[in-house]
């Protein structure tokens, strides 16, 4: 497991601390949610959830993985879309 780290490292070490760093907004978003319920910073939430989908998009398209590339692109898009939404209600 530290050889894949360490060579996942080497191979891009900027789409490496950006995947880190997302997977550190995903766990945030996911705690924040979990400890704060009924009383949610839902937009701040929102908007750092859909940042680290875009971040997540460009990893994937530098890793040439088009799957995940559009499943974090479809995700964004629909999530902006619901946060336009309930920002213009």
């Amino acid at each position: 497991m530290a050889d894949y780290v360490r060579n996942d490292f080497r191979a891009y070490p900027l789409r490496f601390c950006l995947e880190v760093m997302v997977w550190g907004i995903s766990l945030g978003c996911s705690l924040t949610y979990a400890f704060m319920v009924p009383d949610l910073p839902f937009v701040k939430l929102y908007i750092a959830y859909i940042t680290g989908c875009l971040i997540m998009s460009w990893c994937a398209y530098t890793r040439g993985s088009f799957g995940i590339l559009g499943n974090y692109l479809i995700i964004s898009v629909i999530d902006s879309i619901g946060l336009t939404r309930m920002l213009l209600q």
